[in-house]
């Protein structure tokens, strides 16, 4: 018998359950298409919402893309992360990490800063500044980062202490953000004579050394110091000592150096 005599003779039962098959599986490619729609629907949402909270914090120009690790001009040390201050025939060597939001980095700078520049221009000390961005982490934002990278950018134009002293006496109030925005950034850099130029704001709007400001604070967590300010001398870490003061890093100091 053919296929169609066979067709022919289906009856009304067979024709039937045959279209319910269908229907169910149709309704069956129905159900996935709508489950498939319903995932990427979901990831969209992740999406917009990944772009939303990467573009809240962002300011009036400064990348926040981390980069390449691009050191400013004359960083040295391990990883060339240190940016030095003073001749590099000082005997004694200070190393400070310091965060351009954190509260108790201001008071330190604003305590043994005097003594510190006094030293520096004697040669009978040179600093090793290191940059680092807890706050950033703590409380959110992106200003110990910019500020750091700004920073870098100033060190690129031979200018990074001028620059380092005008961020802490102007330093915001630790929940407010400011430093994230360049345009604060440079407004600061209007205090220090000759700073303001086109590479420097194009250092700044494009965050330059932005992963070279992270792979330095990678450095500060890797290396477990209990927060910022850390300051060692000669390696030894005294801003945990209570008992120190300018007077008695002075002493220190010149006593090293007539060693």
């Amino acid at each position: 018998m053919s296929d169609k005599n066979r067709d022919g003779k289906r009856t009304a039962r067979e024709r039937l359950a045959a279209e319910r098959d269908k229907q169910k599986a149709a309704e069956r490619r129905r159900r996935k298409l709508i489950v498939v729609s319903s995932v990427v629907c979901v990831l969209g949402l992740a999406a917009v919402i990944g772009v939303v909270a990467a573009n809240s914090g962002k300011d009036d120009g400064s990348s926040d893309k981390a980069g390449p690790v691009v050191p400013p001009f004359g960083a040295n040390g391990k990883d060339t992360l240190a940016i030095p201050v003073g001749k590099e025939s000082a005997k004694s060597t200070l190393t400070v990490w310091e965060d351009f939001r954190c509260p108790a980095c201001k008071a330190f700078e604003s305590a043994y800063r005097p003594t510190i520049q006094e030293l520096t221009d004697a040669g009978k000390l040179k600093v090793e500044y290191h940059l680092a961005t807890l706050i950033d982490g703590n409380m959110g934002g992106t200003g110990s980062r910019n500020a750091a990278n700004a920073a870098a950018c100033a060190q690129d134009a031979g200018l990074f202490r001028a620059y380092h002293d005008v961020l802490y006496e102007n330093q915001p109030v630790e929940t407010d953000d400011a430093y994230a925005k360049s345009a604060k950034l440079m407004e600061l850099a209007g205090k220090v004579d000759g700073l303001v130029t086109s590479m420097f704001r194009i250092c700044v709007e494009e965050g330059t050394h932005n992963g070279w400001v992270e792979k330095s604070n990678q450095a500060f967590q890797n290396g477990h110091f209990g927060g910022t300010p850390t300051v060692l001398f000669n390696g030894k870490n005294i801003y945990a000592d209570q008992s120190m003061t300018p007077a008695k890093l002075k002493q220190m100091i010149e006593e090293a150096d007539k060693g």
